[in-house]
Formats: structure tokens, C-alpha cells, sequence
């Protein structure tokens, strides 16, 4: 069977990575998802590069990396709708479409005539959200905003990061665009609720995120610390607030993540190491004892880890039911034997490349199965087919709008 969104058209007017990012997830599920870009250049992320995609001939195509990371699934569809023309044709999409996804600045779809208001108008079914900075009210509603600066501004990176008075203190931001992806998320999320709602409706709505409401909202356990106690909670590199020993150690010849997650995990975890004792103590007994005596315990067990290899306290441990895990790189990531069994790693057809790598939705359906049939379109390669099945357009209009630079 198709997937389980087979029948929905999403018109995805979103650039970068949030929008994409939730995009590419519906086309994951069986969506149509026609991305809209500019004739000249598109999406700013096909040019985030270097790594870019090699042709077959080994020379650098236009898709970079980046870009290829969020656009899985899509059509690309390259109108210009600053012009009347172009306005006309999203419009027309936008008629026959369930969703739309955009992230321009605040209103500024409305002054071409694509706002919520405008479009749900004729189409009262649209699903329509708009993802922005900072949401669309609010004294900073009108600022633009990137994912490093709302990773600052919404509190992640001052929990992320070497702790005060260590070496190499000081905030950090994740490795990757979180506030971004996690927006995606939610964006997925909010859309399918809106669809189902829909059905018992028949009515579309409006959805407003903002990357800042989102990082806000899912620092979960650490928003909550602070909340109760009043007090807000500080850089401790890899180390977890609420339980303790969780942080990644030195090894004879490397590191590893232990992750302590109880007191008989502990209890075992000091019996494999060889030190029973340490479970025995009065200030080690519980997690909360242990969160308490942190400084104490810590470099006991830093102690304790760096006396055997990485590998023979993975097998230890493992042995002992005790969670822990290596701190792989990429290359290490893709050759886990886990990872090559559950086929996370893939490759599509792609019209220059021959073929492009990719990484599997980790969403696994029983029955509406995921199918990968499109790798990241081209810039604007399926701009001439769909006008002509979707709207109707013959080919001296296609051709017509095409040489007024409408389409490409």
C-alpha cells in the first residue's frame, strides 16, 4: 500500500530547513509535496556548500549536501511569484491543495496576494502554517531569526557546553540545527492534527510556529528544574542534571557514554568494575544521594574507566545490563552493524548524479509502508509537467511564461 498520506498536495513555499525538513517528512508518508522556488537560485541551501553532489562525470552539480539532507520526495516546481503571473499560478495550486507551508517574514506572502486570508478564501479547506522567528505577534515578530541565534536566545546553549571553571568553558551550540529540525517536527505534528480535525470540521486553519516557541517548549525536564526550583540550570558538559553517573568517560584508549539510569543499574555497574563498595555508600546509595555527592563520585568512577579499553567495558557492561555506548563519528555511525541492518543509509536515482546517498525516514509503518521513489529534485525540474496536469497549462503558455522569465 501507498503511504498514509497518499491523496494529500502540499505546496511548500518554505526555504532552509525548518519548513523543508517538515516537508520532506509528509513526503515520507506519501504526501505530494510541490516545492515552489525562485527561477534563479531557488532554495538558499542549494548553494550551502561545500560537499556538492557530483555528476557522473565527477563534476560538482548544483545540489549541495545540505540541501539534499531536507528535499527527499519533492517536485520542484520554479515559479517567480513576485510577478502577477506567477501569483496567478501559486494561486491556482494553492486552490487545489490541503497544506501549505511557508516561512517568509511576517506578511510577507499577503502583499502577493497569498496570505491565509487570501487563499483560504477560495479554498476554506487549506491547512495553512507559517513558520517565522519569532512567531507572528509579539515586539519581536517582525525580526528575522536563524537557528544559532534561538539556540542562544531560547536557552539551549547556556545548558550546552563545558561547565564553569573547566577547560574549554563556555556555551556551545548543538552540532546541528535543532531548533530548526525540532520546528519541523512540531510543524509535522500540528499539520496532521489540523487534517484530522478537518475531517470532522471540513474546515481549514491557520497555524502559527516560531522556531523560539518551539526551543522554549521542548527543553523539558531542564524548563521544569528551573520552573520548581527557581534556580536555572548551568552548563555540565555531558553530564545529566537529574541523574548521576550519566556522562560520557575516558577510556585506556578512548570514551564512552554511560548512562546510568537507576540504583540497581548502579549497583551492577560498581559490581562489573570491581568496585562494590562504591553501591555500599552511605552518600551513594540512591540517585538522589548521588546527584547530591556528584563531586565525589564522579572522579571514582572516571577512575574506574580509564583502567580498561573501551571495547571490554562495552562488553562488561553490556554483559551487566548496564546502558552504555560508544561516541562514534559519522563513519563509525554508518558501519554499526545496528544501523546497516535496519538499512538507515540509502541511494536514489538522480537525473545527473546517476545516484544520491540518503538517510531513511526512521518511521517504519506496518502496512502504509514508506516508498522512496524521488531523490532531490533539480532545480525546477518538474515545473513544466505539473503546470500542464495540474492547471492545464499547453505548451506555448508553458513556453510563453517561460521566455517573461514567469517559470523556468
Amino acid at each position: 500500500m501507498a503511504g498514509p498520506l497518499q491523496g494529500i498536495v502540499v505546496l511548500d513555499l518554505s526555504r532552509i530547513l525548518a519548513g523543508p525538513w517538515a516537508t520532506q517528512v509528509l513526503a515520507d508518508y506519501g504526501a505530494v509535496v510541490l516545492k515552489v522556488e525562485h527561477p534563479q537560485g531557488g532554495d538558499d541551501t542549494r548553494k550551502w556548500g561545500p560537499p556538492y553532489l557530483t555528476d557522473t562525470s565527477g563534476r560538482a552539480t548544483r545540489e549541495s549536501a545540505y540541501y539534499l539532507s531536507a528535499n527527499r520526495g519533492k517536485r520542484s516546481l520554479a515559479i517567480d511569484f513576485s510577478q502577477p503571473e506567477g501569483q496567478s499560478l501559486v494561486r491556482r495550486l494553492a486552490d487545489q491543495a490541503d497544506v501549505l507551508v511557508e516561512n517568509f517574514k511576517v506578511g510577507g506572502l499577503a502583499r502577493y496576494g497569498l496570505g491565509y486570508d487570501q487563499l483560504s478564501a477560495a479554498n476554506p479547506r487549506l491547512v495553512y502554517l507559517s513558520i517565522s522567528a519569532f512567531g507572528q505577534d509579539g515586539p519581536d515578530a517582525a525580526k528575522p531569526g536563524y537557528d544559532a541565534m534561538i539556540q542562544g536566545m531560547g536557552g539551549l546553549m547556556s545548558l550546552t557546553g563545558v561547565a564553569d571553571g573547566e577547560p574549554g568553558a563556555g556555551p556551545q551550540k548543538v552540532g546541528v540545527a535543532v531548533a530548526d529540525l525540532m520546528c519541523g517536527m512540531y510543524a509535522v505534528s500540528a499539520i496532521l492534527a489540523a487534517l484530522i480535525e478537518r475531517e470532522r470540521s471540513g474546515r481549514g486553519q491557520y497555524i502559527d510556529l516560531s522556531l523560539l516557541d518551539t526551543q522554549v517548549a521542548w527543553l523539558a525536564n531542564q524548563n521544569l528544574n528551573y520552573l520548581v526550583s527557581g534556580q536555572p540550570p548551568s552548563r555540565q558538559g555531558t553530564a545529566h542534571p537529574n541523574i548521576v553517573p550519566y556522562q560520557a568517560f575516558q577510556t585506556a584508549d578512548g570514551y564512552l557514554m554511560l548512562a546510568v539510569g537507576n540504583d540497581a543499574q548502579f549497583e551492577r555497574f560498581c559490581a562489573a568494575a570491581g568496585a562494590p563498595q562504591l553501591a555500599q555508600d552511605a552518600g551513594f546509595r540512591s540517585n538522589e544521594q548521588r546527584v547530591a555527592h556528584r563531586a565525589a563520585l564522579v572522579p571514582q568512577v572516571a577512575a574506574l574507566l580509564r583502567t580498561r579499553t573501551t571495547r571490554d567495558w562495552l562488553a562488561a557492561l553490556e554483559a551487566a545490563q548496564v546502558p552504555c555506548g560508544p561516541i562514534n563519528d559519522l563513519a563509525q555511525v554508518f558501519a554499526e552493524p545496528q544501523v546497516r541492518h535496519r538499512g538507515l543509509r540509502m541511494d536514489l536515482p538522480h537525473p545527473t548524479a546517476g545516484s544520491t546517498p540518503g538517510v531513511r525516514n526512521p518511521v517504519r509503518f506496518s502496512r502504509t509502508a514508506i516508498e522512496y521513489e524521488r531523490a532531490p529534485p533539480p532545480l525546477g525540474a518538474d515545473t513544466r509537467d505539473e503546470l500542464r496536469q495540474r492547471l492545464g497549462l499547453d505548451d506555448a503558455l508553458l513556453a510563453e511564461l517561460a521566455a517573461r522569465r514567469v517559470i523556468a
